[in-house]
This record gives C-alpha cells, sequence and structure tokens, in this order.
C-alpha cells in the first residue's frame, strides 16, 4: 500500500521535472545546442570582373559592289576562297560599254582629222593675210580686201579652238567610258577570304541610284570583338583594360586581348541599355570564324596567391570604406573573437584578406548557425 502511494505521488513530480526539462530545452537549450558555420581561409586567385556577352566581327572587311549596271556574267571565286588585292572576282557582260568606248574613239579619229583640216584653213589664211599686207604697203589693194583677209584668219583660229575643245570633251567622255569598261571586271580591293556572296551569276544589276554588293571580303587573320555592356557596368571599363572571352565551340580555352574603346552612342534591346565595347584579337590559325557569340570578362582587378574569405563572413562598420572589415574568428580553443582585417581585391562572393588572418583559421559566417539536427544531416548543408 506504501508502494502505490509513493508511486502516485512520485508521478506528478516526474512529470512536472520532465515538462520544465523540455521547457528549458526549447527555451535555452537551441542556442546551446548550435554551433556557428565556420569557413577555413583559403589561398588561390581571385578576381573583379564584369561579365557580358558578344559577337565577332572581322576588324576589317569590304563590301565588293558594281559600279555599271548590266547582266553579271561571270564569278570567278567561292565562298571560303582566299584572294589577293587585284584578283579578278566577277565579270559584268560589257557588250554597251565596249560599244560606247569604241563610238568615242571613233569620234575622237574624226575631231583629229578635222583638226588638221582646220589647221590646214589657218595655214591658208595666214599667207592670204600676209599677202594683203603686202599688197596694202604698196597700195596695190584696197583696204576691205584686207581687212577681210584678217576677218578669215581669225575665224580659221577660232575654229580651231573650238575644235580642241571638242576633242578634250571628247577625251573625257572616253575616259569615262574607258572606265566603265574596266568597272565591268571586278577587282578585290584588299587581301582576304570571300566570307559572303550576295549576287548569282546571270543576274542583272541595276547600279544607277545605289551600288549594288556583290560579295564581301574580310580579313579573318585579326578578329573583332564587340561585347554588349550594360549602362550599369560600362563605367567600369576603360582603353587599356585586361579582358579575355570564351566561345561555346571552346569553353575551356581563353582568349586574352585589351580593350580598346567603349562606343559612345548606346543601342537599346528590350528597353535595356547597352553600349559596345571593342577590342581585337589575333587568329593566325582562323579559328575564331565571323557572328560567333563569346562569354566575355573585363578583369577590373585581380590577385593571385592571397588569402581568401566568403564575403558573407565581413561586416563593414563604414559601408564607404570597404577596405576595412571586421570579422569573427573561431579560435582553437573554440572562442569567438572579432578582428579587424584589411580587405584588398573583392567581388561579389570572396575577399583578399591583406591582413589580420592567418591560412587555414576558422572565421564564422553570417548566416543562420548550424543546429544539432542540421550536423547529423536534417538541414542545409553550405560549401564554399
Amino acid at each position: 500500500m506504501k508502494r502505490t502511494t509513493l508511486l502516485w505521488l512520485g508521478l506528478p513530480l516526474l512529470a512536472v521535472a520532465l515538462g520544465a526539462y523540455v521547457f528549458s530545452d526549447r527555451l535555452f537549450g537551441g542556442k546551446a545546442a548550435s554551433a556557428p558555420v565556420t569557413v577555413a581561409v583559403l589561398q588561390g586567385e581571385l578576381v573583379d570582373q564584369v561579365t557580358a556577352t558578344g559577337v565577332l566581327q572581322p576588324s576589317d572587311y569590304v563590301d565588293v559592289g558594281a559600279q555599271v549596271s548590266g547582266q553579271l556574267k561571270v564569278i570567278h571565286v567561292e565562298v571560303g576562297d582566299k584572294v589577293r588585292a587585284g584578283d579578278l572576282l566577277a565579270e559584268i557582260d560589257p557588250t554597251v560599254y565596249l560599244a560606247q568606248v569604241d563610238a568615242s574613239r571613233a569620234q575622237l579619229r574624226n575631231q583629229r582629222a578635222q583638226l588638221k583640216d582646220r589647221e590646214a584653213q589657218l595655214t591658208l589664211a595666214r599667207l592670204q593675210h600676209r599677202r594683203q599686207q603686202n599688197l596694202m604697203a604698196e597700195n596695190a589693194t584696197s583696204r576691205e580686201a584686207l581687212q577681210t583677209a584678217e576677218a578669215g584668219l581669225r575665224s580659221a583660229e577660232a575654229q580651231i579652238e573650238a575644235l580642241k575643245a571638242q576633242i578634250s570633251q571628247t577625251e573625257s567622255s572616253l575616259r569615262a567610258d574607258e572606265a566603265n569598261l574596266d568597272y565591268a571586271r571586278i577587282y578585290a580591293p584588299m587581301d582576304g577570304t570571300v566570307v559572303s556572296i550576295e549576287a548569282r551569276q546571270g543576274q542583272a544589276l541595276n547600279a544607277t541610284q545605289q551600288a549594288p554588293t556583290l560579295m564581301r571580303i574580310a580579313d579573318l587573320a585579326t578578329m573583332t570583338v564587340q561585347a554588349r555592356v550594360s549602362e550599369a557596368d560600362v563605367g567600369k571599363l576603360g582603353p587599356g583594360m585586361k579582358v579575355y572571352f570564351t566561345t561555346l565551340g571552346e569553353p575551356s580555352r581563353r582568349w586574352y586581348s585589351t580593350l580598346r574603346k567603349v562606343e559612345p552612342s548606346p543601342v537599346v534591346e528590350n528597353n535595356v541599355v547597352l553600349y559596345n565595347a571593342l577590342f581585337d584579337i589575333d587568329n593566325p590559325q582562323g579559328r575564331l570564324m565571323s557572328q560567333m557569340t563569346t562569354q566575355v570578362f573585363f578583369v577590373l582587378a585581380e590577385a593571385e596567391d592571397v588569402l581568401l574569405v566568403p564575403m558573407s563572413a565581413l561586416t563593414f562598420p563604414d559601408r564607404r570604406d570597404r577596405s576595412q572589415a571586421e570579422v569573427r574568428v573561431l579560435t582553437a580553443a573554440g572562442i569567438l573573437e572579432t578582428r579587424r582585417v584589411e580587405v584588398g581585391v573583392s567581388n561579389r562572393i570572396q575577399a583578399e584578406i591583406r591582413d589580420g588572418l592567418a591560412l587555414n583559421e576558422q572565421v564564422v559566417l553570417n548566416v543562420a548557425p548550424a543546429t544539432a539536427d542540421s550536423r547529423s544531416g536534417g538541414g542545409i548543408r553550405m560549401r564554399f
């Protein structure tokens, strides 16, 4: 009977004790059982950069057009052919222009023959004028005859001058006709590669209002990357800045260059303001081709073999001064201490620590602490 009484008296006490333990564990045990999330100070390379997408273009190219109208008789090249300056690319039917040249040459020969006739007439007029002057000196002719001889001489001289002017005009027209005849044969204006052909053999070309484009020749030995940079980042760029890019075909290969210029005129796409940043890259093997898409990285700052910590471990007392920060360190004795550190190069993920920390020291991240459940596998793990 005594044992039963003691048992019934002990059950309430046990319930109260158990409730107090659970309450105190919920109220205080969470903090006691939790542990800060730490990460070791590492050593490595850090780059602060601006990213953009770009397109490859030939650094130097020319659109070859037709300066005269007519039927495109033959095209001597194909896309991909390498040409030298002066190589024959295409020919336009020259029949009309050849006829114009022949007509101008025939007209020129006729005018030159007329000039010889006029020169003979001028010689006769001079003789007649001299004869009348001699007769007048002896009073053997009339003044009217002398005046007629003078008028004839001046007329002959004027006719020669007019004929010479006509010959000059015809020679000028002949040069134009010969030029048009030469334009019927289209030559390469530069060394390069035929990257596109717009016209087709047998096509009728009309160059009256605008020169039709036949093909494009480009120098693929040097390519230009045209990168589109957002207005939020364009102010960070400047000529001479280090830049590299990758292509979709070779994402692991980096092509390095320096920024040449940023064009001041923006390009608006879907209400987004972008600016073209241009830089050149040598392409001796021809691996880079026109219109390739590139991922471009403009290097703002970089550091090698430096101490690195996550940005989430840093606290900046003065937001305007990003060179000084505070970080909590978990010592080997398990004690948390706050240190002031000097920050160097940083990006959105990591920061360089120039002073205040040592390699492999444990720094505390400014994130939710890990609980016992999370350490046993029930929570979210963070990796750096």
